[in-house]
């Protein structure tokens, strides 16, 4: 009995060291619980739709391109991102920049400039002018009058001046400000577009310039301006100015004009062609067409054949006919359901998209026949899990062509199981490397302990017991009887 006691701790401490040294392997070797459906949803795979009316459509010039300016939509493009010569379109960055300097508090649209020796930089033969001179006295509002409705060569110069002080400066202005509205494959080396061959840009870079500078109120008022009238100066009496735009104004050329039209500039060298950026207003949608490279029709006089205006009246007026805004995706698309872990409610949550996606689209395509592509932001979901939780988005598409993406959320709420989390836990405790590795040297440290009491502590006991029985032998002399 006594032997079975001593023996007892030590078969108690073998118990717990392999208990010890089997949990981690057990706890990693259980396997996962495995969903009844994949956590990741499968795109429902769609042919890409075309539209007709897009297909129909073509401008007679060498490049073009519409855009809602409302959203920076492209409703069409025809080789919109090739380079162009911009010729007088130039001029919208060239005012763009004084209207900024302007609603900073930079400048005053009433500060009177006295006109610099710079003023006819760059300005070729038979150049766009007002005969605005070296020494004039003239109010900033005024030169941007010149600039827009008169298209004044000159005039971008002196514009050049008050924002910058020379020419030189402003160019590298411009070019900054290109930079920072995305004109990627736009490179300007003058005011006001007179042809060089390192001048250009493109229908796309024009439109967000348009875009951007169609933001600012006295630009607006000045684009869509049919005639200004100003005031006479030191050197010069009252000048009538008419606008250029024919979609605006039938002053100089008819049979163009445009009721919805708001503006913007146009443009013309023997290089660029004739060019036009225009924008129009109709049923609260405003849009910005741009035609570039276009010719007048041969052997047309008078107001004929001037095809830019005629084709950007039918480029803005296709845009409002055959666009309209559509809904994509809203709260009812139902993407499934995901596994939940440390839950005793459930196993699995339902998901939805949050929130609304809408589109500009060719009135003769379907979102219902758009792709619809879900994706999680991990396999499951551990508990707690509120509702409205994001765990992954939804993306809309047709082909090559993506409208956008809305958050998926969760349809419930699921509360966590107290003992599942405490268990996973343990599990996720004993599973890291680091522990696994410091039982195990425990363990071996214990085994080796073990191994020598019993080797060695036993021996030294059973030893000792011999020793003391010798050493108790009676060595004195038997007494006898008496």
């Amino acid at each position: 009995m006594k032997k079975y006691r001593r023996r007892l701790p030590v078969r108690l401490l073998s118990l717990c060291l392999a208990l010890a040294l089997a949990a981690p392997w057990a706890l990693a070797a259980s396997p996962d619980p495995q969903p009844a459906e994949t956590a990741q949803p499968a795109a429902v795979q769609k042919e890409p739709v075309e539209s007709q009316i897009l297909q129909d459509m073509y401008i007679d010039g060498t490049a073009a391109i519409l855009v809602d300016a409302q959203t920076g939509t492209v409703l069409y493009e025809q080789a919109a991102r090739e380079r162009r010569y911009p010729a007088s379109i130039t001029k919208v960055m060239t005012a763009l920049l004084a209207v900024e300097a302007i609603d900073r508090g930079d400048l005053s649209k009433d500060m009177v400039i006295t006109v610099g020796p710079e003023v006819g930089t760059d300005v070729g033969e038979g150049s766009s002018t007002q005969n605005i001179k070296e020494g004039e006295q003239i109010r900033l509002e005024d030169v941007l009058y010149c600039v827009l409705v008169a298209s004044a060569n000159e005039a971008c110069n002196v514009i050049a001046q008050a924002v910058s002080g020379n020419v030189e400066d402003f160019v590298a202005l411009m070019n900054q400000r290109a930079a920072e509205l995305g004109m990627e494959d736009t490179h300007f080396v003058n005011t006001h577009g007179y042809h060089d061959q390192d001048h250009y840009t493109t229908a796309y870079d024009i439109s967000l310039m348009c875009q951007e500078a169609m933001e600012h109120e006295l630009f607006r008022t000045i684009v869509s301006s049919k005639s200004y009238t100003v005031p006479a100066t030191n050197l010069h009496e009252a000048r009538e100015l008419h606008e250029t735009n024919a979609l605006v104004s039938t002053w100089r050329v008819t049979g163009y004009y445009y009721q919805y039209a708001t503006g913007i500039k146009t443009g013309h060298t023997p290089e660029a062609g004739y060019c036009l950026a225009s924008s129009a207003s109709k049923d609260g949608r405003d849009l910005i067409a741009v035609v570039m490279g276009c010719e007048r029709v041969p052997g047309t006089t008078g107001s004929e054949g001037f095809t830019y205006f005629s084709e950007s009246v039918r480029l803005l007026e296709w845009g409002f006919q055959n666009f309209s805004t559509k809904q994509l995706l809203d709260s009812t698309y139902f993407a499934g359901t995901i596994p939940v872990t440390l839950s005793r409610e459930t196993d699995r949550i339902g998901v939805q998209a949050s929130g609304e996606l809408e589109a500009i689209l060719p009135n003769d395509l379907d979102p219902a026949d758009f792709q619809l592509t879900p994706v999680y932001d991990a396999e499951s979901l551990t508990a707690p899990v509120t509702k409205g939780q994001v765990v992954g988005h939804v993306t809309v598409s047709n082909g090559d062509t993506v409208y956008g993406q809305l958050d998926l959320v969760t349809v419930d709420a699921v509360e966590r199981s107290e003992l599942l989390y405490r268990l996973d836990q343990i599990e996720t405790f004993f599973g890291q490397l680091w522990v696994r590795v410091a039982l195990i040297v425990l363990g071996v440290l214990i085994l080796l302990l073990v191994l020598r009491w019993l080797l060695f502590g036993r021996r030294r006991r059973y030893g000792s017991s011999r020793r003391g029985y010798r050493g108790s032998h009676y060595s004195g002399r038997r007494r006898g009887r008496r």
